[in-house]
């Protein structure tokens, strides 16, 4: 059973807002985008029940060394990827049921600007309590935000709404936000910093969107309060984020030079073999068999040393103790194949 029933559960409320759209084509749109994401990250390696954290980076998950380098969209779109089935489901349950009405109190325009408003800042406080330490997503703090606006809404007009209707609406939505939040610090996979950064958000944005039912009723100064203290907590929060412990292109390059090398070596192996059987063809001297070790062997494998020495280190990174392992590695091969090629030569007549 939905928390809020749009259409049977308060019917009073559906008289004050008779005068406004009866639809809600934002909220279903934001329903469809995020369900489609989710679909198109099966297709590419996300897991129905649960999706690692590698497909949610590659998908623009929030997470400090890439969002701090550069990559600033993942405050937005981590906003459209869940890790898992009952995350999604979750998450869009409460959109579907929170988002139709708050849509309507107001109004498209204005439902957006809260949506994301509330996702950005609940995302950029995640970044700020989370640093380097978590890969962040979902909706949920947009949606807290959403149920941060509806409690605004229902609070400045509770005196054009039903005294039960109010007392169920409001505090029904007051229940909601705040186990699911006592919720949060109990389970250590959810982000709350991003569900408590997005809901105050919200309630800011509540005022600072106020669509009255009453024409005459005017909040220029909630208006003006709000926005210039979501202003300074945005300031602050920016001030306060966490240097990366480091570089996301650099770890990007490791990967990437490391998964060459990985390819690359399974072709230096078939090329050992190769060598090897024509050295047991007895066609060819101990001299050529040392210069083919050299060309297709040693400098190869020298090669590839010089380049993943190159490479920018930082012992934070994830990749770093892969890295000095490979570096490792190579030289046991380079040394290996040139000390071959040596006594091959020792052996020539």
């Amino acid at each position: 059973m939905a928390l809020f029933d749009t259409s049977a559960n308060w019917p009073a409320l559906s008289k004050v807002l008779a005068a406004r759209t009866a639809t809600a084509p934002v909220t279903k749109v934001l329903v469809l985008a995020n369900l489609m994401v989710f679909v198109a990250m099966l297709f590419n390696g996300a897991g129905f029940w649960h999706s690692p954290n590698a497909v949610q980076l590659a998908w623009g998950a929030n997470f400090g060394p890439a969002t701090q380098d550069g990559e600033w969209w993942r405050l937005a779109s981590a906003l459209f990827l869940h890790f898992g089935i009952i995350h999604l489901t979750l998450n869009l349950w409460a959109l579907w049921d929170g988002g139709q009405l708050v849509e309507r109190m107001y109004g498209h325009v204005r439902f957006v600007a809260i949506y994301f408003i509330s996702g950005l800042s609940g995302n950029l406080l995640s970044l700020v309590v989370q640093g380097n330490l978590a890969v962040s997503g979902g909706a949920s703090s947009a949606i807290f935000g959403v149920y941060g606006a509806l409690l605004v809404f229902l609070w400045t007009e509770r005196q054009h709404l039903d005294a039960d209707e109010f007392r169920w609406l409001f505090w029904g939505a007051v229940g909601f936000s705040v186990a699911t939040i006592i919720l949060g610090f109990i389970v250590p996979a959810i982000d709350n910093a991003a569900h408590i950064g997005g809901f105050f958000a919200g309630v800011a944005a509540g005022f600072i969107f106020a669509r009255p039912l009453v024409s005459v009723r005017v909040f220029t100064a909630s208006r003006i309060a709000a926005t210039v203290i979501f202003l300074l907590a945005i300031g602050i929060l920016i001030y306060r984020i966490p240097q990366p412990s480091y570089k996301w292109s650099d770890e990007l390059l490791i990967q990437q030079e490391i998964n060459d090398f990985v390819k690359d070596d399974q072709a230096l192996n078939r090329e050992w073999l190769k060598i090897i059987h024509e050295s047991k063809q007895g066609n060819v001297t101990y001299y050529d068999l040392a210069v083919k070790i050299d060309n297709a062997i040693t400098d190869r494998y020298e090669e590839h040393f010089e380049q993943l020495s190159q490479l920018p280190y930082d012992p934070s990174m994830p990749s770093a103790n892969k890295l000095e392992s490979v570096l490792q590695y190579t030289q046991q091969k380079r040394d290996a194949s040139r000390a071959l090629a040596d006594k091959l030569r020792d052996r020539h007549p």
